[in-house]
């Protein structure tokens, strides 16, 4: 199975099974000195651990995080960082009556298409619980931004066509309610929408926005390696998210010239923009501005109620589907796309070190 690995300079492998002995990362391009600790990357993990709130998974596991390698005495030694996160909740029986029929909104068919075999056991590879690796790998990959004076700020803009007001954005907010919505009016009025679907067997999507403050201009390179095209692939990598916009993403498709033109001008020595439509990247390169994106998240897939889908020999049959799934997956995918954007872009500063010649002397000398 080829296309587990996401990065260049900053590379990141995940590996395992959600029913599996475990899930884990190897991290290559870290690099050395930095100091490290278990504790750095679980408080990552924390947040998109099972069981938070009735409105997540009732899977219990508290996805405690080991390293293997590539920290000696607290430190990094420039050596892969190899993460293991061992399961220990598995249900598998939850999944005996499913394994030869295809589960509507799952990779279930098309794995079967493309292999001929499929672990049903919760998705294999395919489930959200592959995304541990990419938190913990995204854990060190912020850890090493914010040595650089970088910050990744992650939220629920909307969840169930519920939106937040940016009247009440109160940053504080975010941790203080299960949907990760910086607006506790909004984070309530989806609690009581949630809980309705709680009772009606069904989930809901929504909208994840996520904000980056402190990136030079510079980063990312033209062509096919744009930072934005980067950020939307490391995003659109997750099992959950059909869509990805950045700036005024589809509503530029309706502006002007006029409306949408980023001006430039020069404040205290420093070419600046008076809005940032794009942003924060221009010609797929940093332009020193607020880098802002946002992300599409579909309802949980696995639903109580009976659904019509087919069978692995072709006849026509209903699903009902059992085990412990998240209402919405959206909390726990907050700092999923926080910690796919800090890999992409350490993976970029660490991509641009030699992009010219008075860099590569530097660092030489």
């Amino acid at each position: 199975m080829a296309g587990s690995s996401f990065g260049t300079a900053f590379r990141i492998t995940t590996w395992g099974e959600t029913h599996g002995a475990g899930v884990g990362v190897v991290i290559d391009g870290c690099p050395a000195g930095m100091e490290l600790c278990e504790e750095d990357i679980q408080k990552y993990l924390d947040r998109r651990k099972p069981g938070q709130s009735r409105y997540t998974t009732q899977r219990k596991e508290g996805d405690q995080v080991e390293i293997l390698s590539g920290v000696f005495e607290g430190k990094t030694t420039g050596t892969p960082i190899s993460l293991i996160v061992r399961n220990h909740d598995q249900r598998s029986r939850d999944y005996s009556n499913i394994q030869d029929v295809y589960r509507p909104g799952h990779a279930d068919y098309t794995y079967d298409a493309k292999y001929g075999f499929r672990d049903y056991r919760g998705g294999g590879r395919s489930s959200g619980r592959e995304t541990i690796g990419r938190v913990a790998a995204g854990a060190v990959a912020a850890k090493v931004l914010q040595e650089l004076g970088i910050h990744i700020l992650t939220y629920a803009k909307a969840i169930a066509g519920i939106e937040i007001s940016e009247d009440s954005f109160d940053e504080k907010e975010i941790g203080q309610n299960p949907f990760y919505m910086p607006d506790h009016g909004a984070a309530e009025k989806v609690r009581e929408y949630a809980d309705r679907m709680i009772k009606e067997m069904d989930s809901v999507g929504g909208v994840i926005e996520c904000v980056i403050e402190g990136v030079r201009p510079g980063i990312g390179d033209p062509v096919f390696d744009k930072l934005d095209a980067e950020l939307a692939k490391a995003v659109m990598s997750i099992g959950a998210v059909k869509g990805f916009e950045i700036g005024d993403g589809f509503r530029a498709a309706s502006s002007r010239g006029s409306e949408n033109n980023d001006e430039f001008m020069m404040q205290d020595g420093k070419v600046i923009k008076k809005t940032n439509h794009a942003g924060g990247i221009l010609g797929g390169i940093s332009d020193g501005s607020t880098i802002i994106f946002r992300s599409a998240v579909k309802p949980t897939p696995s639903i109580a109620r009976g659904q019509q889908t087919v069978s692995r020999d072709g006849e026509d049959v209903e699903i009902h589907i059992k085990g412990r799934h998240d209402p919405m997956i959206v909390p726990r995918a907050v700092v999923v796309v926080e910690s796919m954007a800090a890999i992409t872009l350490l993976n970029g500063i660490l991509k641009n070190l030699g992009a010219t010649m008075d860099q590569v002397k530097k660092l030489y000398r």
